[in-house]
C-alpha cells in the first residue's frame, strides 16, 4: 500500500490507477486557463512566481490537454531555456514512472530534488516544496528498485523527509495554491488508504486553498472514486469536463466513475455510457502514452462484457 503513496503521478498530480488505473499524468498534478499577464505561473492568478513559459506550456500540455507529444517537446525545450526549475524534472520523473523507466526515474527525481534545494535561496516556498517532491520521487525510485518489503523502510524515511519540507512551506505561505494542490493530492492518497484520516478534511482544504482549479476537481473526483461514493466523483469530474473538454483522460476518468456505479446499482444503461466515455478517450488515442491507451482499451471490453 505504501507504494501507491510514492507514485510519481501524484507528482504530480496525479493520477492514481485505481490510483495507477487513473492518469491523472498522471497523474493526479491542472487545467486552468491562465490570464496571459501572469504568464509562466499555472497556479497562481496574482503574485506569481516566476516558473517559466516554456514549463508551463509543459505542464498544460499534459494536465490540461492530455497531449503527451506536445508535452515531451515542450519539456526538452524547457530543460534548455529553463534549466533551474524544478517542476520540469518532476514532470519527466512522473513520465519516467508511467512508462516503467527506471534509469530516467532515478535520473530526474534527483535532479527534482537537487533543483528543488537550490531554488530554497531564491524562491524558499516552492525550494522547499520541490525538495519535498525530490524525496517524495526517490521513494518511488526505492520502492521500484528494491520492492515494497525490501525498500519500505527506505521509503518510509523518505516520507518523513517530504513532510519535513512541507512544512516549511507551509510555514512560509500557508494559502499557497501549488502547495495546498500537491499537498492535497498527497493527502488524499493517504486519507483514502487509511482509516484514520479524514477524506473531508482534505477534500475541504483542497477546494478552499488550491489551485488550478480543475485539478483540484480532478483529484477529488478520484478520491471519490476510490471511496466508491460514485454520486460525489461523477459531480466533479463533470466539474472537470467544463474546463478540460479536450482531454482524453477526463473521458476515461468519467467512464471508470460509469462503470463503477453501473455495476453498483445494476444499470446496463450506465454501462453503456460509460463504453461511450471510453471511446471518447480512445478517439484521441494519438495524444496518449501507448500503456495508457492499452489499459483504456482493457476496461472498455471489460466494460463491453459485463452482464448484470
Amino acid at each position: 500500500m505504501f507504494k501507491q503513496f510514492l507514485i510519481p503521478q501524484l507528482m504530480i498530480f496525479c493520477r492514481f490507477p485505481r490510483f495507477l488505473k487513473v492518469t491523472v499524468t498522471t497523474s493526479i498534478l491542472l487545467n486552468i486557463l491562465v490570464n496571459p499577464s501572469f504568464a509562466g505561473d499555472p497556479f497562481r492568478n496574482r503574485e506569481p512566481h516566476k516558473i517559466g513559459d516554456r514549463t508551463e506550456a509543459a505542464f498544460n500540455a499534459i494536465f490540461q490537454q492530455g497531449n503527451y507529444p506536445t508535452a515531451k517537446d515542450a519539456l526538452q525545450k524547457a530543460m534548455s531555456s529553463e534549466p533551474n526549475e524544478p517542476l520540469i524534472y518532476a514532470i519527466q520523473a512522473s513520465l519516467a514512472y508511467q512508462n516503467q523507466d527506471l534509469v530516467g526515474l532515478e535520473k530526474y527525481s534527483r535532479k527534482t530534488l537537487e533543483t528543488g534545494q537550490n531554488l530554497i535561496a531564491s524562491d524558499p516556498l516552492r525550494g522547499n516544496l520541490y525538495t519535498a517532491a525530490g524525496h517524495f520521487l526517490e521513494g518511488a525510485v526505492i520502492l521500484s528498485r528494491e520492492g515494497t518489503v525490501n525498500g519500505a523502510a527506505s521509503a518510509f524515511s523518505r516520507l518523513r523527509k517530504v513532510y519535513t519540507y512541507l512544512d516549511k512551506a507551509e510555514r512560509i505561505s500557508a494559502n499557497d495554491p501549488e502547495l495546498n494542490l500537491i499537498r492535497g493530492y498527497m493527502d488524499l492518497m493517504l486519507a483514502v488508504n487509511l482509516p484514520f484520516a479524514s477524506p473531508d478534511d482534505v477534500i475541504n482544504r483542497l477546494e478552499k486553498n488550491a489551485a488550478p482549479g480543475y485539478l483540484v476537481d480532478r483529484g477529488i473526483a478520484l478520491a471519490y472514486r476510490d471511496l466508491k461514493k460514485y454520486s460525489q466523483a461523477l459531480d466533479y469530474v463533470n466539474r472537470t469536463l467544463k474546463t478540460t473538454a479536450d482531454n482524453p483522460e477526463i473521458y476515461y476518468l468519467k467512464a471508470q466513475i460509469l462503470h463503477e456505479k453501473g455495476k453498483n446499482e445494476k444499470s446496463q444503461n450506465l454501462i453503456k455510457e460509460a463504453i461511450v466515455h471510453f471511446d471518447k478517450a480512445l478517439a484521441k488515442k494519438s495524444q496518449l502514452p501507448a500503456n495508457l491507451v492499452k489499459q483504456i482499451e482493457y476496461e472498455r471490453n471489460q466494460a463491453k462484457s459485463v452482464n448484470l
